[in-house]
């Protein structure tokens, strides 16, 4: 039997496991990638694999989150740098897998693969030494580290004063039943590693927020999956009741997300205490977002999905490959004309120049010439681009912002030009579970923003191009597309944007025209959304340091955006967007 068919038979299970395990019943779910810590009473279950060689690092994420539940207990947050919270944080994950392992055997394999996963290209992150951390203290309860972790170990011991990670052991070890005694350990492995300063009167002081830890190599940047061939074992807990077998397929790749967390992103919808506060103000509201979700393109298929619908935009993209690479090389050269130095010739002062010495002998009273450098003013730039996939681009709409999408991107990233992708729809039509919970609660009058919406990832700004390309075609996906809260999901990559380090930054939005949520615009009147949306345009085109540009598919967008094209067919696409774009980056 395909484990296609048996996809929501093994997530039910987990799920079931995740409630047994941990005592919990008011434990819900949902799809995405799992965040360390987990986010209180709600599991994250990501895809199911796409091979039998992943179901046991898939079956280790459901087990860390079952022994979080179970062994953690909430406690008074300690004042700590960002660093040493990582670190904190990854210890108290590593003692509750280990306390879990020890009850449920067959799980401690699963927790080493799931582990053995988390690629971290950044030696110098501290999400590197958080997980280095993790290692170090499985190691000392004998987990049965794979190769690759115990040559990780052995950097990490290099790095730092082994005789202070020593004494620091043995209180983790007999700690490691008690969570009050495992975190006065923990702050004491802080100091250990230098990531918090040690005083006579043991006050916890916080080192500067740099880091940096000691002999970290340049980051390693690799392109190539392990694959983890060893066999699975035996897991006690309620997904080995399940008799499926899998087909052996491609095994997918595994990606370390952009930093922020599924459920961080979820948490910023509501933009508490921030300056940018762009949804709850003026009078636009949410009823509730406990339905939200931020997912990652790849979530959003299996494996042959993702290769078929990308296959299928590739054939949509076939015609346009000569526009594509004259745009590039056009593009390509503005840009390089842009970021390159030139030279100042015939100076006073300066470098010698050393190609006009001939000067000085043919005319020896003729005085020495100078060139001086001079820097071309172009600032580092990131560029966000914002996806409609709202159930009225479905078609030739969806296709031809799938192609802009594409070599826009590709353009880009052809020139270094750092570019995020992004998507935007609701998980449901006229509503799902949001609307079910107003009309649980009386239905009030006026409730807000009333469906569950949908937020995609299919690139961040910092992953390669060459990995993230291959989940476009998702956006071609049958069902995906439903209804568009445009307000929200400009909020949403506003914020994301503004967070970035870079001089220059860019949103483009790729949409049909206005947001259109019929459980919303029922209750709270046919304007509700479109004036949201058209606040935020204009604190960002007007407040923001951020610059805003659309591209309006079949539909003229001015109405919204002050800096809008049109494109109403697809012969169009090669000279609109070249124009533009040169446009764009001459200024």
């Amino acid at each position: 039997m395909s484990w296609v068919k048996n996809r929501d038979k093994l997530h039910e299970a987990a799920l079931s496991s995740i409630k047994s395990i941990s005592k919990n019943k008011n434990i819900s779910s949902k799809n995405g990638i799992a965040s360390r810590p987990p986010s209180p009473n709600q599991a994250t279950i990501s895809s199911i694999p796409r091979s039998t060689k992943e179901l046991a690092k898939w079956r280790g994420e459901s087990d860390f989150q079952a022994f979080w539940y179970l062994f953690h207990k909430t406690r008074p947050e300690i004042s700590l740098t960002l660093p040493a919270r990582l670190v904190f944080n990854e210890l108290e994950m590593s003692r509750v897998e280990i306390l879990g392992s020890n009850i449920y055997k067959g799980s401690k394999t699963n927790i080493i693969r799931y582990l053995e996963g988390i690629e971290i290209e950044d030696k110098k992150s501290p999400q590197y030494l958080a997980f280095c951390s993790n290692l170090w203290l499985k190691d000392l309860f004998e987990f049965d580290l794979a190769p690759s972790s115990k040559k990780i170990l052995k950097e990490f011991s290099e790095n730092y004063d082994g005789k202070s990670l020593k004494k620091i052991k043995d209180q983790l070890i007999n700690a490691i039943n008690d969570q009050n005694k495992f975190e006065e350990a923990s702050i004491e492995f802080l100091k250990a590693i230098k990531l918090l300063k040690s005083d006579k009167d043991n006050s916890i002081e916080e080192e500067d927020a740099s880091f940096e830890p000691p002999g970290s190599s340049d980051s390693i940047e690799s392109e190539d999956e392990d694959t983890n061939d060893s066999d699975q074992s035996e897991s006690e807990n309620s997904l080995e009741d399940i008799d499926i077998n899998f087909d052996d397929v491609v095994d997918q790749t595994s990606e370390v997300s952009d930093g922020i967390s599924i459920d961080e992103e979820i948490d910023a919808l509501s933009y508490p205490n921030n300056e940018y506060n762009f949804i709850e103000n003026n009078n636009y509201s949410i009823f509730t977002t406990e339905f939200d979700e931020v997912i990652e393109a790849k979530d959003l298929t299996t494996a042959d999905e993702a290769v078929r619908l990308r296959t299928q935009l590739d054939n949509l993209i076939k015609p346009h490959q000569t526009t594509i690479g004259k745009l590039a090389n056009r593009l390509q050269r503005l840009l390089l004309a842009k970021q390159n130095t030139s030279w100042n010739f015939n100076s006073d002062e300066g470098l010698l120049d050393t190609a006009r010495l001939h000067r000085v002998i043919a005319e020896p009273g003729h005085p020495l010439s100078y060139k001086q450098e001079t820097e071309n003013n172009f600032k580092d730039t990131v560029v966000t681009l914002l996806i409609d996939n709202s159930g009225s681009m479905r078609g030739r709409s969806i296709s031809l912002a799938a192609i802009c999408t594409d070599i826009i991107g590709s353009t880009l990233e052809r020139c270094q030009i750092k570019t995020e992708v992004l998507g935007f729809t609701t998980k449901n039509w006229k509503g799902g579970d949001s609307k079910q919970k107003w009309i649980n609660s009386g239905s009030s009058i006026n409730p807000g923003r009333l469906n569950d919406i949908r937020h995609i990832i299919y690139k961040s700004a910092d992953n390669s191009w060459r990995r993230a390309r291959k989940y476009f075609g998702a956006m071609l996906r049958e069902g995906l597309l439903k209804e568009n809260i445009d307000g929200e999901a400009l909020s949403w990559s506003h914020e994301r944007l503004f967070k970035r380090n870079e001089d220059r930054k860019i949103i483009i939005v790729i949409s049909d025209g206005a947001p259109v949520d019929d459980s919303t615009l029922s209750t709270n009147g046919e304007e509700y959304l479109d004036n949201h949306l058209k606040r935020i345009i204009s604190y960002i085109e007007n407040d923001s340091p951020i610059e805003l540009h659309a591209i309006g598919i079949g539909h003229d967008v001015t109405k919204y955006y002050k800096n809008a094209i049109t494109i109403n067919r697809a012969e169009e696409l090669g000279e609109v967007l070249l124009e533009e774009l040169t446009k764009l980056f001459k200024n």
